[in-house]
């Protein structure tokens, strides 16, 4: 029986939530793409506004730093080591070049490319493929850097990411851990890597064009190849020549900022922080473990994935058009149907899905 303050905060989460979503389908969808609260929905108007009517563009920087220490409160770090981008896969990018020829990368078997691509473009990098499960206990003398997601974008498993960080301590490997199917639901720790990532636009609610990148205090060996004017520790004197002074803190590995994404993003980091992690990773994993439970009823079986907000089944992939048409919005990824469930669900809805896969 839930006690009266357990019963004030579950009506708090859901009055937070009525009043920024109102989906007009069944959106289970949010591996793919998040859903926009009201609020973000409405500063990326007055964003547009600003721009359309020739008014300072002085609140959307300062949107820039909110965001960057927003985002470092739910990642544990200072925002210091902070740096804010436009993708997972030129933060990957940069950590490939600075990586020595012929040094080994350990990849997990069909982890979302952007973590692993930019790797195998150099051409001159060891890249070595293990089944997820098996990351911790692969890594060895000699590996470099070990990248891996920490929720798989294909089917929702975890990484074990306590023993990957002992074993790459023990070998002197670097860790690599992209956040992109975990930040929002997920507690967040990054400052127990070396470098770690996020996109913003899946369960931190933001629209696209921007990703977070936490690197060490001394940048980790990392050249700041992107660097451009918003990379300088005085960017606004250092719009002409090459930049003098590049910036103190992670800063230097930011480009040039989506404005109007991050005065968005803004406004849907503020809803995850007033909703608390713990809160919204509850609310989550209860809904999925409601829709494996009602799939063992149907006689499915969904891929193994212990406390994980993404459910992916085998052999029902080709179902998504049909749901589709009934305004349930899921995903088919290589054979598989993909749900995944965040804030604005509900039982319901997962109730609705069932049914229909019962049909």
């Amino acid at each position: 029986m839930e006690t009266t303050e357990s019963t004030g905060r579950t009506e708090t989460f859901e009055t937070l939530v009525r009043a920024e979503f109102a989906p007009k389908t069944t959106y289970l969808n949010t591996a793919s793409n998040g859903l926009l609260p009201a609020r973000t929905v409405a500063a990326l108007h007055e964003a547009a506004l600003l721009r359309a009517e020739g008014r300072p563009l002085t609140a959307l920087y300062e949107d820039v730093e909110a965001c960057r220490a927003a985002y470092a409160r739910l990642a544990g770090v200072p925002a210091s080591r902070v740096a804010v981008g436009a993708s997972v896969a030129a933060h990957t990018g940069v950590i490939a070049a600075s990586l020595p020829a012929g040094a080994e990368v350990l990849t997990a078997e069909d982890d979302f490319t952007s973590v692993l691509n930019p790797f195998h473009v150099r051409g001159d990098l060891k890249v070595r493929t293990v089944p997820l499960e098996r990351i911790a206990e692969s890594v060895r003398p000699g590996t470099a850097l070990v990248a891996v997601s920490a929720a798989q974008s294909a089917d929702g498993r975890i990484a074990d990411l306590p023993a990957l960080r002992e074993a790459a301590r023990a070998h002197g490997a670097r860790t690599y851990v992209d956040f992109s199917q975990a930040a929002g639901w997920l507690p967040m720790d990054a400052g127990a890597h070396d470098f770690t990532a996020s996109v913003s636009f899946k369960w931190l609610l933001g629209p696209h064009g921007t990703a977070f990148l936490v690197v060490p205090e001394d940048f980790g060996g990392l050249t700041p190849l992107l660097a451009g004017w918003v990379a300088a520790e005085r960017p606004w004197d250092s719009c002409y020549g090459p930049v003098a002074e590049l910036a103190h803190s992670a800063r230097r590995f930011d480009v040039t900022h989506a404005l109007f994404t991050l005065a968005g993003l803004r406004r849907s980091l503020d809803l995850i922080e007033e909703l608390g992690v713990d809160a919204v990773h509850a609310h989550d994993l209860a809904l999925a473990d409601r829709f494996r439970a009602g799939l063992a009823a149907l006689g499915h079986e969904p891929v193994p994935a212990p406390g994980s907000a993404i459910v992916s089944v085998p052999g029902l992939g080709h179902r998504q058009p049909e749901l589709g048409r009934a305004d349930i919005e899921v995903s088919d990824r290589a054979g598989n149907l993909r749900a995944a469930f965040h804030l604005y669900n509900t039982t319901a809805d997962v109730d609705r899905l069932l049914d229909v896969l019962s049909g």
